[in-house]
């Protein structure tokens, strides 16, 4: 249905997936005075009606089918909060339909699609943003403009995170290289790479990368370790370790006049250190109770029609290099990665 807000009191809401993004991001639109969920589609009814109850959506509003749901009700905007692999189709149907999108990383499994959908989203009214909520963390935020508002430029980079990741979603979709792409490093590595891409601002060239795969079709990564090269002669090793206990993060980044890392355990706000040339170690006070959601910042950038804090760009390149290093893993060849 349209686009267009004849109550312009509330965006009107349909969400795709009644998982957890489906669930929490729903939360934000309904604790968001501007929004309200209206409609709810899931393939699953036990998951379509717990979705329902939690976002207050009625009987009536709950659909099957996403295809419905678009043709049936007068939304805004949805939530899409599904597997991987369907974001292009359903993001690409709601865009069809006028609708602005909140869509969860990553944008897709498949580099021309990405291509296709930030050509799409570009030259659309209609407002495209994607789930990385690292661009609204205060820690990364304040590490951009270190290298946003300088000439300084990252030189070296090291990233790293650790998680239970492969018991904790055995026998899920997330395991599942059919429905989530991959392994891991469509996951939560998804959120490191894009950090690392982000935060710095460097275009990467090329990817050599080795895994250890945890199914027999080497699809699903258990450990994957990437060198990436940049434009301008920087590089990172980007490293996602799925068999571990807990979940520890970090990343490093070295200019000419010393560093800034940032760092947290399981998922608490990440803390940033600087590092002085002189070895000096500097930790800026944020308040980490200031956190804008997805939803509230989706609804921001509606209303004044400014740049999503994540863009189907940024999602693009995350996903070229994520295609890559896969790419690479297999063959054990080094990958270039165009992202003109």
């Amino acid at each position: 249905m349209s686009g267009t807000t004849t109550n312009p009191e509330k965006l009107r809401v349909g969400v795709i997936g009644g998982g957890y993004i489906g669930t929490t991001v729903g939360r934000q639109f309904e604790e968001d005075p501007r929004s309200t969920v209206v409609a709810i589609a899931d393939v699953s009814e036990p998951a379509r009606d717990e979705a329902g109850d939690t976002l207050y959506v009625g009987q009536g509003s709950r659909y099957e089918e996403y295809t419905e749901m678009l043709a049936a009700e007068e939304l805004d905007a949805v939530l899409i909060g599904t597997p991987h692999v369907f974001h292009y189709e359903q993001t690409m149907a709601a865009l069809d339909e006028g609708l602005h999108v909140l869509c969860d990383k990553p944008l897709t499994t498949d580099r021309g699609k990405a291509r296709e959908l930030t050509e799409r989203s570009e030259q659309s009214d209609q407002l495209l943003m994607v789930g990385y909520q690292r661009h609204l963390n205060q820690a990364f935020i304040r590490a951009r403009e270190r290298w946003d508002e300088t000439n300084l430029t990252p030189r070296f980079i090291s990233a790293e995170i650790t998680q239970n990741w492969i018991s904790r979603f055995e026998e899920t979709w997330r395991t599942d290289p059919d429905l989530s792409g991959g392994g891991n490093l469509y996951d939560t590595g998804s959120h490191l790479i894009d950090a690392v891409l982000w935060t710095t601002g460097l275009k990467p060239t090329s990817v050599q990368a080795e895994m250890k795969f945890a199914d027999e079709e080497n699809r699903v990564d258990e450990r994957a370790q990437l060198i990436v090269e940049f434009e301008g002669g920087s590089s990172a090793s980007i490293s996602v370790y799925s068999d571990a206990p807990c979940v520890r993060e970090h990343i490093h980044v070295w200019d000419d006049e010393g560093a800034l890392y940032l760092e947290g355990r399981q998922w608490e706000p990440r803390q940033l250190t600087e590092i002085e040339e002189d070895s000096t170690t500097v930790i800026p006070y944020m308040d980490n109770r200031v956190h804008e959601s997805k939803a509230g910042a989706f609804i921001d950038c509606i209303e004044s029609g400014k740049e999503p804090p994540a863009t189907a760009r940024d999602a693009f390149a995350v996903t070229a290099l994520t295609e890559a290093a896969y790419e690479s893993a297999r063959t054990g060849e080094r990958i270039s990665i165009n992202l003109d």
